[in-house]
């Protein structure tokens, strides 16, 4: 029984069509983030970080937590993701990169943490159209059952990828 996830806007599929947009949207899962912080864990600019988290937060994947405190008097604004990227489909959006985005922030996250950290298996196999949907359903059911799950306290954080591609080097 899979979430069935609404068609994203265009507004809302532009928001994700960015590998920085999705990686901010990782870092602020578990916790509230500054754009400071933000751009401090992204290596990048603070004024260039604040444009893709004005995006995610007028598109509703990003939330302003209250204002804080920061350094020498300044008043600093904490984001948390919202969680709302798990319910868009933005494949019938017609906003092209949407995918490309997602393979650079998995490959620019794994690269981090390090390859060897991952564990990876590759599996080939010939489908009907039919055992293709059945294994489609089967994949998102394990994924909703975990996306479900209340974050454990104690627990580590791991992200999850998993592509399904034609394999075009044994057609024929």
């Amino acid at each position: 029984m899979g979430t069935t996830r609404r068609p994203a806007t265009e507004a809302e599929a532009r928001a994700l069509a960015s590998a920085v947009r999705l990686r901010i949207l990782r870092l602020c899962l578990d916790r509230a983030l500054t754009n400071k912080e933000i751009a401090a864990r992204l290596g990048a600019n603070p004024a260039t970080t604040l444009h893709h988290v004005r995006k995610l937060v007028g598109t509703g994947f990003l939330a302003a937590e209250p204002s804080r405190p920061g350094p020498r008097g300044s008043t600093e604004i904490p984001y948390r993701a919202t969680g709302k990227s798990w319910q868009m489909d933005v494949r019938e959006s017609g906003v092209p990169g949407g995918r490309a985005a997602m393979l650079d922030a998995f490959l620019t996250e794994v690269r981090l943490a390090g390859v060897d950290e991952g564990a990876y298996t590759r599996l080939g196999l010939r489908l009907t159209p039919e055992g293709r949907a059945e294994l489609d359903r089967r994949l998102q059911e394990v994924f909703e059952d975990f996306a479900a799950r209340e974050p454990a306290p104690d627990g580590e954080p791991y992200s999850l990828f998993l592509a399904i591609h034609r394999d075009t080097t044994r057609e024929g």
